[in-house]
């Protein structure tokens, strides 16, 4: 039995007292706002924070860190979902204490310094006692690291942030739980409050749901739904329509989820207001934006792909149907797919082909909406189209080099549109999948998935942007796709 499982509790308790120091720089350099004790809200969930780590039921050690020979670790009890902090190999006067964070460990705020306390005369190490992980009340998704300092020196060093293992009985429902950590509980939307790509990252969690049963995180759907729906042009509508149409396919999955017919009349408002924009430029297409007539991919894979799903929710349609074949009709003949069967970004003020990037996301959405065409209509020659499609853009060596998928010009960075393109892909890959019956893409999905997991990912399971590696930076474009792949994974 270690040193701090010997420790009473009241000891601990005790130690908790012995503060009394100035807060210090943090390690990222940020600055303590003074040198006060501030009191902090205290979470409880099964228990209340402040709980002595000698009734832990288990003590896993996720991350560890160093400093002037001290090592300071974070302890985790899975069982009741709290952490503690520890010092070791040192002497009295260090310092050691948790910060809590509740955005992936993008800022911890007044859940920093939990618990601080410092080793006691006498001793060798010192702990902390135990903080909740998640605010399950508050629907607040935590992770927690443990930071210390060697007496009388400046340096701090914090180990990485970690959580416990609620919600992440699978990789995939791992990374639904790292997403939703990103969830900004007040706009409905995703870290910085990005449009599209919270459609993209919504679908992914509500996705998670239904192939996992995890419904945690059910909560977001009604939520986003209801807080950022009067944004930009209302009802999840705005100047551009590709945007209008990843919402409106996101409220299809939430029809499909929930049944809830607000859903529904959400994602028909869309359509129509995307139909209003399909023009004679080109022989037809639905243009990029409300203000720019240019005729791209995704603006009308995702109105071929709304429209079919729209007929197939809602008994005796028409319109739909034929809104989603005449969009078939114009866009295999409209140049975009080139000779490689490879799909480009749109079309040159001539109408041709402009040799712009084959983005991933051009070249999966379409098979998700062929996927569901089909299922209106039985025509197998859109299956064929399908196949061909998916077979030109999972052995294509440009975008998958190496064996595993990655964007033109891919950065390693995760803001911007560019990380959440993959995520698109595999969505639409992975739909497109699992229709058919000979799974053809299984052994494909499965090699992208064990790739992401083993280099991509960090000790919180947040997933940056390059499936092969190196690992780099992370944020809810990468983890979302992450999230696509890992669904489409799960159910090959």
């Amino acid at each position: 039995m270690s040193l701090f499982r010997t420790l009473s509790g009241a000891a601990v308790v005790l130690s908790t007292l012995l503060l009394g120091t100035t807060p210090l720089a943090q390690a990222d350099g940020r600055e303590a706002a003074d040198s006060a004790v501030v009191p902090l809200a205290v979470v409880c969930n099964t228990y209340c924070d402040a709980r002595d780590p000698s009734n832990a039921a288990q003590d896993r050690v996720p991350v560890s860190s160093t400093v002037h020979g001290r090592t300071v670790r974070l302890h985790i009890d899975d069982t009741s979902a709290m952490g503690w902090a520890s010092i070791e190999n040192g002497g009295a006067g260090d310092e050691v204490w948790l910060d809590r964070s509740f955005d992936a460990g993008k800022t911890w705020g007044d859940n920093s310094r939990l618990g601080a306390t410092t080793t006691p005369a006498g001793w060798g190490g010192w702990r902390t006692q135990m903080y909740n992980v998640d605010d399950w009340a508050n629907q607040g998704v935590g992770a927690l690291r443990a930071c210390g300092k060697a007496s009388g020196a400046p340096e701090i060093t914090c180990t990485p942030w970690a959580r416990d293992t609620r919600n992440a009985g699978s990789r995939s429902t791992a990374a639904a739980t790292g997403l939703m950590a990103m969830y900004d509980r007040n706009t409905g939307l995703f870290e910085g409050n990005g449009w599209w790509t919270s459609a993209n990252a919504l679908t992914a969690v509500i996705d998670n749901i239904r192939i996992s049963g995890m419904g945690s995180y059910t909560y977001a759907i009604a939520r986003t739904w209801e807080r950022a729906r009067d944004d930009q042009g209302g009802d999840f509508r705005n100047d551009y329509l590709d945007d209008t149409g990843w919402w409106g396919l996101a409220w299809i999955k939430a029809y499909d989820l929930t049944g809830d017919t607000r859903y529904l009349d959400t994602a028909r408002t869309d359509a129509e207001h995307m139909a209003r924009y399909w023009t004679s430029k080109c022989g037809g297409g639905v243009q990029w934006r409300q203000s720019d007539d240019y005729k791209n991919a995704i603006t009308n894979e995702l109105y071929l792909h709304l429209n079919a799903a729209l007929h197939n929710r809602i008994p005796g349609d028409t319109v739909y149907l034929q809104r989603a074949q005449q969009e078939w009709n114009w866009f295999r003949s409209s140049g975009m797919i080139n000779s490689s069967n490879l799909i480009n970004d749109g079309l040159n003020d001539s109408c041709a082909n402009n040799g712009q990037p084959t983005w991933t996301y051009n070249q999966g959405v379409i098979l998700g909406g062929l996927a569901e065409l089909h299922r209106a209509t039985g025509d197998n020659s859109l299956l064929t189209a399908a196949r061909n499609l998916a077979n030109a853009s999972t052995g294509s060596s440009s975008l998958n080099p190496g064996g595993i998928l990655r964007e033109p010009g891919e950065s390693d960075g995760c803001t911007g549109d560019g990380p959440s393109f993959k995520g698109a892909y595999a969505r639409g890959l992975g739909a497109l999948n699992a229709y058919l019956s000979d799974h053809p893409w299984n052994a494909y999905l499965d090699r992208q998935a064990d790739a992401a997991y083993a280099n991509a990912r960090n000790e919180l399971n947040l997933y940056s942007s390059h499936w092969a590696g190196p690992r780099t930076t992370v944020g809810h474009g990468c983890q979302h796709s992450a999230l696509d792949l890992l669904n489409a994974a799960q159910l090959s």
